[in-house]
Order: structure tokens, then C-alpha cells, then sequence
């Protein structure tokens, strides 16, 4: 078994037939051998590490998703036999200012980014630079660009919409964030989806900025025009507390008197029962890392992007019964 042959099984097993393959694992597996990963680096000019930037343009709205997907980037790196480093380019002069320190100074080998949005200037920055990535997001106004993953906001609020007439609710109003937002408007069509599908006219909406008390301020006419016996579906979980401190400040219960639900899974939703629509981040994770990997080995861009649908999560906000 020559020199050779045990490096293709170990870096390039696509060479091998696979008897051979099988055998060259067997021998490996009994002697316990492990490759070592910072000599495959050297070979390879890789560092074994991905960039993912915290506090990009518009984490304000999103805040309470992305500490968990770094989380759930950090696991997951682990099967993928590299690791994440995280950083932030406040107070740089341009968006991409940070990408480009930290390509200079060959700390990462490619990037995830979170937070696109119309405009984006990165996407089109790393292309030209030739550093592979994969975004969490649609790369808005990009649709030749197809290496991202998403979560279905319209299907969230569908699913969310849905429970609450299910559960009893006879009309169902909608707070969301003002018009012009790619992902507040797509939360706020599938709310209109479900409505129309249901038979039901559209309820009352009110928009308010992501902001305790402006969604709180929203909140006071729109519960006034659902009633009792009403519910409003929100944009996102802090939209949803407001309309839960509106109700306890008129003295009504959430759930028994006005339903509301909200979106992203916060921690505060758990806490003040609020019914919410988990994002898969994990998954989402696994899978961008995953379509990096493919890139450094030079392989093509996905087809098209992915949308990975969420699941609803209910607890006493959208109990009538309560």
C-alpha cells in the first residue's frame, strides 16, 4: 500500500475504487489514526475557519435570531471540520471594511453573512474578491445569487394566523413593521394569505418601528378595533409584547381576552407565554456551511436558494381559555 494511495483516502477518496478505499479505512480505523488538521492547513494554505460578522446593518431588527444562529454555527462547524470566527467592523469606514481585514490578514478561508438587505454591498465585494460565501437571508434585489438559506416568514405567519382561528378567535388584526421592509413584508403577506384563504375579511393592521414602546403605543387602538374575542398576529416577538403590555395596562388578559402571537422564538417569549414561531437555525446553519464547504472545494452554486419553513410554538398568549 504505497504513500500515495493512503493520502487519496484520507484528502481525495473520489480517486479510489472502492475495495481500495475500504481497505486503506480498515488499516486506518484499526491503528487509530487521525489526520492531523493543522498539517492538512499547511498543505491546503487553509485556516480551517469561517467569518461570520455580528452587528451588520439591520441586527437591530434581528437581533433575536442571531445570537442563537452563532450559536448553532459553532456547533455545527464541528462536522464540518472547521470553526467560526466571529467579528465585528463597527466604526468602519464601508460595510466591507472588516471582510477585507480579515482576507488581508488570512484569518478565515470564507464568510456566512446574516443581515442582507437591499442594496448590500458585500455580496457583490466577495465575488469580485473571489472569497466564497453563503448568506442567512435572501440577498435581496440578487436573484443570480443563490447561495443562501432562509426561513419562510410568510408560511410562519400563515401557520401563526391560522392557529388563532383555529383556537376560536373571531377576528384577527396585524402589527407589523412599517412598509418597506423585504422581511416585514413578507411576514405581513402571509397573514393576508391566511386571512383571504380563511373566508374572513381583513382585519385591523397597525405598523410600529421594532421598539417596546412604539409597538406598545401601536397596540392600544389596534386592540380597541379587534375587540374582545379578537387577536393580532405580529411581525415579531417584541411587536407582540407590546400588544401584551397594551392588553395588561387595559386590564384584559392575553389569550382569554385578545390573542396575539409573535415570531423568532425569544427568550421573552417564553417567559411572558407569548406564542411564537420558531426559526430552524440549527438547520440553516448545518446547511450554509455546508454550501461553503462545497465552494472551497470548487464546486458550483446551488440551483437556487433555500427556504426552510419554521414551526409554531404555542403557549397561553393564544389560549382563549386561559
Amino acid at each position: 500500500m504505497s504513500r500515495q494511495t493512503v493520502s487519496n483516502a484520507l484528502v481525495h477518496p473520489e480517486r479510489l475504487k472502492a475495495p481500495t478505499l475500504e481497505k486503506v479505512q480498515s488499516v486506518i480505523a484499526e491503528l487509530g489514526y487521525r489526520p492531523s488538521s493543522a498539517a492538512q492547513s499547511l498543505r491546503s494554505q487553509r485556516t480551517g475557519a469561517v467569518g461570520f460578522e455580528l452587528l451588520a446593518i439591520g441586527s437591530a431588527n434581528r437581533n433575536e435570531i442571531i445570537y442563537p444562529f452563532t450559536v448553532a454555527l459553532s456547533e455545527m462547524a464541528i462536522g464540518h471540520n472547521c470553526h467560526v470566527v466571529t467579528f465585528s467592523a463597527a466604526g468602519a469606514q464601508s460595510p466591507t471594511e472588516g471582510y477585507e481585514d480579515m482576507i488581508r490578514a488570512q484569518v478565515v478561508d470564507a464568510f456566512i453573512i446574516a443581515d442582507t438587505h437591499k442594496g448590500d454591498p458585500r455580496p457583490a465585494w466577495l465575488d469580485k474578491a473571489g472569497v466564497p460565501y453563503a448568506a442567512f437571508g435572501r440577498v435581496w434585489g440578487r436573484p443570480d445569487i443563490t447561495s443562501w438559506a432562509d426561513v419562510d416568514g410568510a408560511a410562519g405567519l400563515r401557520d401563526a394566523t391560522n392557529h388563532l382561528f383555529a383556537v376560536g378567535y373571531a377576528q384577527g388584526g396585524y402589527l407589523g413593521w412599517p412598509f418597506g421592509s423585504s422581511i416585514g413584508d413578507e411576514r405581513r403577506r402571509g397573514w393576508i394569505e391566511a386571512t383571504t384563504a380563511s373566508g374572513r375579511s381583513l382585519g385591523p393592521e397597525a405598523q410600529a418601528e421594532q421598539d417596546l414602546d412604539a409597538a406598545t403605543d401601536a397596540a392600544y387602538d389596534l386592540i380597541e378595533q379587534v375587540g374582545r374575542g379578537g387577536a393580532i398576529a405580529c411581525a415579531s416577538d417584541l411587536l407582540a409584547m407590546g400588544v401584551e403590555r397594551a392588553a395588561r395596562r387595559r386590564g384584559w388578559v392575553p389569550g382569554r381576552d385578545v390573542g396575539m402571537t409573535g415570531i423568532d422564538d425569544s427568550s421573552y417569549a417564553g417567559m411572558l407565554k407569548l406564542t411564537s414561531v420558531s426559526q430552524p437555525v440549527t438547520t440553516i446553519a448545518d446547511y450554509l456551511l455546508g454550501l461553503v464547504h462545497k465552494r472551497l472545494e470548487g464546486g458550483p452554486p446551488p440551483e437556487s436558494g433555500a427556504l426552510f419553513r419554521p414551526a409554531l410554538v404555542t403557549r397561553a398568549s393564544s389560549d382563549p381559555n386561559t
